[in-house]
């Protein structure tokens, strides 16, 4: 069998980058510099490293951030009352082995939205499955699956997913509709995935932005009590931004 009949069949069997590596190498007459084992390995490595690189990508695009935020580019050198420590530590994703929560509070501007998709952007980069929405928007897509019979369907792909964003939680007051979408999302993810969540309003405000007392109760009890907090402080960082403008 020849050179080329290999690439083709490593190509067959989809192990494209092992193909192309091996095809380099056999243009560059290279195959001296290893052994047979060594030449294996890394045909090998650099199929698997191929493929990681693709799943990060995929999971990047599938989470549909709304812009590129990482850990880090995170700024602590402004008053915010973000620890740096602390956040250091929730970016090592321990919460979402342990199907823990996020929720992080604070006034506008204060970089809230940037802080949980740099949280997510490295969960896909570590291989977790994510998942990025404002709020409302995720609403107004479940409250038309309603319509179209395609609701539960639309659950279990947010069952399955291992990190749940909700940015701009509690913007809008919720209808009995939402409030009941809330409180299936909450329910099944309870003790089984983590979400992630961001408002600009304290959670002692939420009961009464959620309203029906019963209901309220029930998603805070499952989102709240299991959570790591970080309540944000001072004044927008875009005002900063203007001035420089």
């Amino acid at each position: 069998m020849n050179s080329n009949q290999t690439v083709e069949k490593l190509r067959q069997m989809r192990l494209s980058a092992m193909a192309e590596l091996h095809h380099q190498h056999i243009g560059s007459n290279r195959f001296a510099d290893f052994t047979a084992d060594e030449y294996i390995a890394l045909l090998a490595d650099h199929e698997w490293e191929d493929r990681q690189n693709k799943k990060m990508a995929r999971l990047i695009k599938k989470a549909a951030f709304k812009q590129k935020a990482s850990v880090a580019d995170i700024d602590y050198s402004h008053s915010r009352n973000l620890d740096k420590n602390m956040f250091t530590r929730l970016a090592g994703l321990g919460f979402v082995d342990k199907k823990e929560n996020i929720i992080i509070t604070g006034p506008s501007g204060v970089g809230k939205s940037y802080l949980v998709q740099a949280l997510g952007n490295q969960a896909c980069l570590m291989g977790y499955r994510t998942v990025y929405s404002s709020t409302s928007r995720l609403l107004s897509k479940l409250k038309l699956s309603k319509a179209d019979g395609t609701y539960l369907r639309e659950l279990r792909k947010l069952q399955n997913t291992d990190l749940l964003i909700l940015d701009d939680f509690g913007l809008q007051a919720f209808d009995a509709t939402a409030r009941e979408i809330v409180l299936d999302i909450i329910d099944d993810r309870f003790t089984e995935k983590s979400t992630l969540v961001s408002s600009q309003l304290p959670v002692s405000t939420w009961y009464d932005i959620i309203g029906e007392g019963t209901i309220a109760d029930a998603i805070l009890d499952r989102l709240v009590n299991s959570s790591h907090r970080i309540d944000l402080k001072g004044e927008s960082l875009r005002k900063g931004i203007l001035k420089n403008e």
